[in-house]
């Protein structure tokens, strides 16, 4: 058989496994008590399953697994994929305490470090590459488990984390193509399949959850792939693609913390102004805000893709432009400081909903 008629089989299968193992986790979920009850932070007013991150865990590995030959660090991601979903899924029955399921990231980054799965150089621009030597660890460390936890956080609406994640899965298997990691390319585009089988079952109206089993395992998944796919280049404009390509999640992480330093309150405590919340304040219904950040996470994705045909003082430019485009959006909708929007301001977005 043709290796290409096989990936596309891979996820095909990928996306047909999810699809069909959605249902059978909503039954699963009520049985073992992984729902999501209403409370004052969440947008959702009935109880939830939220245990559709097994479709699409059980997708992906089976995919993985069944059509092509895992070795060396893919065995990492798998392995460590594996540990984080398994930590979500026991959160989303008993609630861990935050630093045991810090604890589970750990020691999943920990795995697909000891198979491989590593940044190892950046660019030097008068010697050639630049070894990070004792650097390398920590920082890949810090990525895949800020990576894990900041697609976690924007888990607050329906569809939302995943087709964020899916958007960049599949820009991530773009990428891999254009630098020629083509088994990186091939795990991304499964990935994007078993999300795929999700979202008709997640997006607004809802009827599952992904759970923080689900979030987890894409958010580590997601890290993983990055390294794998898009950092192998010694170019080191090529480090800030993946950066670019989560640009959502990571930035709403980056803008919580700031926030809430801001207001002197604990980095850890849960609020309701990440930039789904802050989108919805200013008067945009729950479905909307969810397509204006696809949107906005498609904008990252064609500057990602953009990136890796241009030099590097052109992208290092184009780069500058987006953050400070990002800093002055983030200021006009309160990201930095939590404010209510101006009455005006959200009477006007009211309005512009009803007459639409």
């Amino acid at each position: 058989m043709s290796p290409y008629l096989y990936q596309i089989l891979a996820i095909a299968a990928s996306f047909v496994i999810s699809l069909a193992c959605v249902p059978l986790a909503m039954r699963l979920a009520f049985k073992i008590g992984a729902v999501d009850r209403p409370d004052e932070r969440k947008v959702h007013s009935r109880v939830m399953p939220r245990l559709g991150g097994l479709a699409i865990f059980i997708a992906f590995f089976a995919a993985m697994t069944v059509f092509t030959q895992p070795a060396g660090p893919m065995w990492g991601l798998l392995i460590g994929a594996a540990i984080i979903f398994l930590v979500g899924i026991i959160d989303d029955v008993w609630q861990l305490s935050p630093w045991l399921k810090l604890l589970g990231q750990c020691v999943a980054a920990g795995v697909a470090i000891n198979f491989g799965i590593e940044v190892n150089f950046v660019s030097n621009p008068f010697n050639g590459p630049l070894d990070l030597g004792y650097f390398s660890l920590p920082l890949t460390f810090l990525w895949i488990v800020g990576v894990t936890n900041a697609v976690n956080l924007i888990d607050g609406l329906d569809g939302l984390a995943a087709g964020v994640s899916g958007i960049a899965a599949l820009t991530m298997g773009i990428v891999s193509l254009l630098q020629g990691q083509v088994v990186a390319a091939l795990a991304a585009f499964i990935l994007v399949a078993a999300v795929g089988g999700f979202i008709p079952y997640n997006f607004y109206p809802a009827r599952t959850f992904m759970g923080d089993g689900g979030s987890n395992f894409l958010g580590f998944t997601l890290a993983c792939l990055a390294i794998l796919g898009t950092v192998k280049s010694t170019a080191l404009i090529m480090l800030f693609v993946p950066i670019v390509i989560l640009g959502i999640p990571i930035l709403d992480t980056f803008f919580a913390i700031i926030r809430r330093i801001n207001n002197h309150a604990p980095i850890l405590r849960p609020d309701k102004d990440h930039l789904h919340h802050r989108l919805m304040a200013i008067g945009m219904s729950h479905r909307r805000s969810v397509v204006i950040i696809y949107i906005i996470s498609g904008f990252f994705a064609l500057v990602a893709v953009g990136i890796t045909f241009i030099t590097g003082s052109k992208a290092t430019l184009l780069l500058i432009l987006l953050l400070l485009l990002i800093m002055l959006a983030a200021g006009k909708i309160g990201l930095f400081t939590g404010e209510r929007p101006e009455p005006q301001v959200a009477e006007a977005a009211h309005v512009r909903k009803i007459e639409m």
